[in-house]
């Protein structure tokens, strides 16, 4: 048994421990990256034009269809439940193909990670493009990172409030164009700008474009990397996709250390020194806010603007790009291997260029042979199979689609000439966007006769039905056979549809009941 002495002491130390443990969540400390200007940020820029482009322009795209559908090229028709995608119409039955489009981005996601890392998240993620899009804005308005820092830290006057008010005046409207862009993908896009304006739009449009707005300024404004680190769980999956021949942002501290302002004068003392000058000008660009110099890191998105930083800093300095660099974990460690063979724990890196230069220049550029590997082909192989199997299926699917119900009570009915019939529900699917006359025939069922409900046509073995485009035609079809041809209590036949112009047909096996002493 602990006496009292001990266990204050232990509540003590419990007490201390919480207070020196880090906080799960670390209250948002405001980064001001500074603009960067190279390779990877140009095709950042060509991104978010790209993506941002088709967000808000595809709704109004169009398509002409004929006559009897909508001429939106992208549209997700709740109303009718349709799903329109320029010539390709999907129905709620083929749900399927949303599946495997999904299946197929997740497994594209798992391709890229595992060769370029988190590129899907430093160049595509509609959470970095939104963020690039709001800081061009921020510093149109207030002016690039140090007058922006300058800025944060003045005290509040007329100037200040007006550049802030502009800035997210601003971002507000740009939530609110993203929240409108999005519930125009569910109807037709100019009727439906003309009934926003109007106020005349249904409920459900003010709202979505409320939460919409909402979340994008708040995510793409306010919270920034925040959602990155605290929200997204793709930091913490990712560990899982990368491996040592995947592609990362890298800082080479094989060749950047020991760091120093002052290389040459340390050179000339016969002190050893790196190419990294500590400028900081990695950490000044980076929208996470994080030093790439500290290693790998959840918060990075790997988006390689500090790699731009630096090959601008090298330039300066003529000294040879790739301090920062795209670099597999293996040639990491080779160029370590190679760097360190000269007997100093400390680098200097320009013995390493001089004495194994060609070794080092073949590994400043990634190999394609590395980073395509056995599960990177995997992944591609599984890709490219679900593509494969979605474009077959597509060329090769049905527009006309068969489905008869049999009549549960009563399952036949013993009319007076002592014949039996049977009540079926047949339903009609034209999925195409034009009228069709479709043929139904009753095949097998010796002696046996159909009536539609509806149709004025004595009974007969065929049925020329008209079906609307893109509809469903429900018809209530009653098949007799005469007592004297009845052979079973229960016989199979086949209703058979056909349209005679396009050449396509379905079948349904029914069927037809009696009783056992009718045969």
């Amino acid at each position: 048994m602990l006496d009292q002495a001990q266990v204050e002491r232990l509540d003590a130390e419990a007490v201390n421990s919480a207070k020196t443990r880090p906080p799960l969540y670390a209250a948002r400390k405001k980064i001001f990256p500074k603009r960067a200007s190279g390779l990877f940020r140009q095709f950042k820029w060509l991104v978010m034009a790209i993506t941002l482009g088709i967000y808000y322009l595809t709704p109004w795209l169009r398509w002409d269809r004929g006559p009897f559908a909508p001429d939106q090229a992208v549209l997700i028709d709740l109303a009718n439940r349709r799903f329109y995608f320029f010539f390709i119409e999907i129905w709620p039955q083929e749900f399927y193909y949303v599946a495997g489009l999904l299946m197929m981005a997740g497994v594209g996601l798992f391709l890229i990670t595992s060769t370029v890392g988190r590129a899907w998240c430093g160049y595509a993620c509609p959470q970095t493009v939104w963020v690039d899009l709001f800081l061009v804005v921020e510093r149109a308005v207030e002016g690039d990172r140090n007058a922006r820092i300058k800025l944060e830290a003045a005290p509040w006057s007329a100037r200040k409030l007006v550049l802030r008010a502009s800035k997210h005046a601003i971002w507000l409207i740009i939530a609110v164009a993203t929240g409108g862009a999005w519930i125009f993908y569910f109807a037709d896009a100019p009727k439906l700008l003309g009934e926003v304006v109007t106020g005349t739009a249904a409920p459900v449009a003010y709202v979505t474009i409320a939460v919409l707005t909402g979340t994008t300024y708040v995510f793409g404004g306010l919270m920034r990397e925040q959602v990155c680190t605290y929200m997204c769980p793709w930091p913490r999956i990712q560990a899982a996709m990368l491996d040592e021949n995947s592609l990362t942002v890298t800082y080479n501290d094989w060749r950047g250390e020991p760091r120093s302002r002052h290389a040459k004068r340390a050179l000339a003392a016969g002190l050893p020194a790196g190419d990294c000058v500590d400028c900081n000008a990695c950490v000044a660009v980076c929208p996470m806010g994080i030093d790439i110099r500290d290693g790998q890191q959840l918060e990075c998105i790997t988006c390689a603007l500090c790699i731009d930083a630096c090959d601008g800093v090298m330039d300066k300095l003529g000294r040879e790009r790739g301090l920062i660099s795209y670099a597999t974990l293996a040639d990491y460690n080779a160029n370590m291997t190679v760097a360190t063979a000269g007997g100093t724990s400390q680098v200097n890196p320009s013995l390493v260029r001089t004495t194994s230069g060609a070794f080092v220049d073949g590994l400043a550029h990634f190999h394609l042979g590395k980073i395509f590997r056995l599960r990177t082909y995997i992944y591609l192989v599984a890709w490219s199979a679900i593509g494969l199997v979605l474009v077959y299926s597509l060329l090769t699917r049905e527009r006309l689609e068969l489905n008869v119900l049999h009549d549960r009570n009563p399952q036949f009915v013993t009319l007076s000439d002592g014949s039996i019939r049977n009540g079926y529900t047949v339903k009609l699917l034209n999925m195409i966007p034009a009228p069709r006359t479709i043929e139904v025939m009753l095949q097998g069922l010796d002696g046996g006769e159909m009536s539609i409900v509806g149709v004025d046509q004595a009974p007969s073995r065929s049925f020329s039905v008209a079906v609307e485009p893109d509809r469903l035609k429900v018809l209530k079809v009653f098949v007799r056979q005469p007592a004297d041809r009845i052979r079973e209590p229960a016989q199979s036949f086949e209703f058979r549809i056909e349209d005679k112009a396009s050449s396509e047909s379905a079948e349904y096996i029914a069927s037809f009941n009696a009783r056992e002493n009718d045969k």
